[in-house]
This record gives structure tokens, sequence and C-alpha cells, in this order.
């Protein structure tokens, strides 16, 4: 009998998420692939995790949360995964200490890669079934949660390598395409009535949602990144010694740090060097900086004479941009001089902070059961940033994209953007 409409384009749709889930496992194995299993091993700190370990975290989202509950006769591949890899959902019970993640020498990295293989075969195996709208959801949420791990893989390594001193080489510096040098200046942003939020077909997470609406008044947004050039004058004009232009909480870190400079930076023979994910390298003036706190972004910005913009601000001037950029995809794995006109650089290059906490938009549920504490148990103690980085998949960013980390967090590609009141 032939098919329906509906029978085939459900079959076609079903094919896409095989294809993008296809996609998504693979990316994250090449992203491995440079890495020995000893550099796949350690943790560097509290807020990094090894690489083997996301390799297998992702694995078990999928085992979890799909495969568990809607795969017949699905069989785990060890039961004691279940508490190894969980990250922090509190109501699937108990799991392994964050702290204790480098060391877990067993499993080993054979043993992750043959737990990948068995999930991705019985995952393969689902699909190719046909699936409903819940498990369509989920596959997709899935592939998004990994997507965020890709990410974290590089900024974990990034870390881990940045801390030996040999300065070891992830993966050759690519050198970045042509364009004419951009001009800094300023963009003027209406204000009134404005909607920001996720709305209409497609993927987004919970906390995206509802679309509200938000009043701005009008002010003016920079066009570019503030750059290595900017920082450094901020460095010469003693602002890691000014108390003034930092809050409390941020003037208290620098002193119990010791900061003087952005993470990844090493003064060498009287030079400023920065190490990426390429190796030590020297300071390109016209980048973006990066590796810079909330705290650091705000002192800057009073140091300007200006502030970070809201999220608010943010998305509306990003609304109708195309989300492309410096991103993943590129291959560069580290912030680029801007080039081109007009407003350049929202999305890819470096995260940028606003100024907002991280908190519910007006109306907002998180999902029900586990999945629930994806993203709303943390709306305390965060910051907004917005439009992704170097190291951020080209299909996982949107201007809606609401990412958030603590105020003192530097070893994220994070930067900034300057706005001004008018």
């Amino acid at each position: 009998m032939p098919h329906t409409g509906l029978q085939a384009r459900t079959q076609t749709r079903t094919a896409q998420l095989a294809a993008q889930l296809r996609r998504v496992r693979e990316t994250t194995i090449a992203l491995a692939a440079p890495l020995s299993a000893e550099d796949q091993q350690v943790q560097s700190m509290l807020l990094a995790s090894p690489t083997k370990w996301h390799l297998a975290h992702t694995t078990w989202f999928f085992e979890t949360f799909v495969l568990a509950e809607y795969a017949t006769g699905y069989r785990p591949f060890d039961p004691e995964y279940h508490y190894l890899f969980n990250s922090y959902y509190e109501s699937l019970g108990e799991r392994y200490p964050r702290p204790d993640r480098g060391l877990m020498t067993r499993p080993t990295l054979e043993d992750v890669r043959r737990y990948r293989r068995h999930v991705d075969d019985a995952l393969d195996a689902l699909l190719a079934h046909g699936v409903d709208e819940t498990v369509h959801r989920l596959v997709t949420l899935g592939c998004h949660h990994e997507q965020q791990h890709q990410e974290l893989i590089l900024t974990d390594v990034k870390h881990l390598l940045g801390l030996n001193p040999l300065a070891p080489v992830y993966a050759p510096a690519r050198p970045a395409p042509s364009g004419v040098p951009h001009t800094p200046g300023w963009v003027t942003i209406a204000g009134g009535v404005r909607e920001i939020g996720f709305q209409g077909p497609g993927f987004c997470f919970d906390n995206e949602q509802p679309r509200h609406k938000a009043w701005l008044d009008e002010f003016r947004l920079a066009t570019a990144a503030v750059t290595n050039r900017d920082w450094l004058a901020f460095m010469a004009d003693s602002g890691y010694g000014t108390p003034t232009l930092w809050l409390s909480d941020g003037w208290q870190t620098v002193q119990n740090e010791r900061w003087q400079a952005p993470l990844h930076w090493r003064r060498i023979d009287g030079e400023w060097r920065e190490f990426t994910l390429a190796g030590l390298r020297p300071l390109d003036a016209e980048a973006p900086v990066v590796h810079v706190s909330y705290y650091e972004a705000d002192a800057f910005a009073r140091w300007a004479g200006k502030r970070l913009p809201t999220e608010a601000e943010w998305e509306v001037a990003a609304a109708g941009l195309p989300s492309e950029g410096n991103l993943l995809e590129s291959g560069a794995l580290h912030p680029r001089p801007a080039t081109g006109a007009g407003l350049v650089q929202m999305f890819g290059d470096v995260w940028e902070w606003t100024q907002s906490p991280y908190t519910a938009y007006p109306g907002f549920r998180p999902s029900d059961g586990a999945l629930g504490e994806y993203n709303g148990k943390f709306m305390a103690n965060q910051i907004v940033l917005r439009g992704g980085s170097c190291a951020t998949p080209e299909s996982h960013i949107r201007a809606e994209y609401r990412n958030f980390f603590p105020p003192s967090a530097r070893w994220q590609f994070t930067g900034l953007r300057l706005a001004d009141d008018l």
C-alpha cells in the first residue's frame, strides 16, 4: 500500500533527525580525536570535566531519557554507569561526586567508546522504526545537550593544556579569511515596548520561553566586541589595581586570585602572549579579548565610561541577523579580528557578558520530570551571556539563546561588547 502524504513527511522528518544525531555524535568523537588517553582522563579544576566524562555523560543522557524509557527491550551497557555519569539530576538518584571525575580511571577510554557505540546502535534501531513526537523532541534535546558539551570539551581541554608548561597544541592555527577590517562605531537601537524570547517552529531550551514584552529605552550598542588593544589600555591605566572600578565581590576576587590580565595571557620577555588551542601565540591586538569574567567585563565598561547591555537589549539588536560568524565550523577555535561594516561579531568569536542576572522569564515553567532540572534550578547567582563563541556549533546558536555562568567564571570563551545610554 502506498504511503500517505503524512506518513512520507513523518519518515522524512525522522530521517532528518537520524542524520542530525549522527552528525552531532560524530563531531564529538572528532573533537576528542587529537587528545591522548591521558589528556582525556584529567580534570583541571572543579568546574571542568575530563573529556572521557563528557563522552560518557552525553551518551548517558540518550540512554537515560530516550532508550530506557522508549526502546522496547533495551539493555543498559552497564547499570553502574547510571551512577557514574549522571551530572546533576537529583531526581534520578545519587551520582559520582563532581570534584572526583578525574579520578575515575575505570571505565577506560575504550570502555567509554564501546558504550557510545552500544547506545548509537540502539538509537539507530529506535529511529529506524519511526518515533512519535515525544521521542523526536527528546532526541533533539539530546543533540543540543551534546553540542553544549562539545563546547565544554574544548574549553575544559584548553584550561587543562593551558596549565601545562609545554603549552601543547590541540590543533594547528588556521589563517583567517580575508576581509575589510572593521571600523569601530556605534549603532542606535530605538526604545519602546519590544518582544524577546523564542517563538515559532524549531528547537529552543525551556529557559528561552515564553516570549514576552520588555520595555527598552533608546540606547547605543558598540558595533564590535572589545579588543585586546582596548584591554591593554585598561591594564596600562591600572584597571586591575583601581578598586573604584569594581563590584565588591569582583574586587575581592581580583585580590584573592591575583588577577592581572585575562586568563591564558602570559608575559614573556616584556611582551604579552596568549595560550590558544594552537599553542602559545603572540597576542593579536585587534582580536576580541577573551577569557574574562563578568567582574572584569563590568569593571572595563565602567573604566570606559559605558556599560554592558542587558540581555533584552542584546536580543533586540541581534533579532533578524543571520546566526553566522566565527563559530565551531570555522575551525579557528579562537576569536578573530572583526571585519566588515555595521553590527558585526554578534554571533561567534566570544560569548558576550550582559548585565542581566539569569532569572526566569515571566510565565516560565520548567519541563516536567527530571528534565525540569536542566535549566530552571540554576536561576540564581548566574549572569546571562549571549551570541555564542568560536567553539559553539552554528546549528546550536540563535538570537534568543541564553547562556549563563557564575560572574567569576572565565575559562569559557567569554568577552564583552559595550552599550551606552542616550
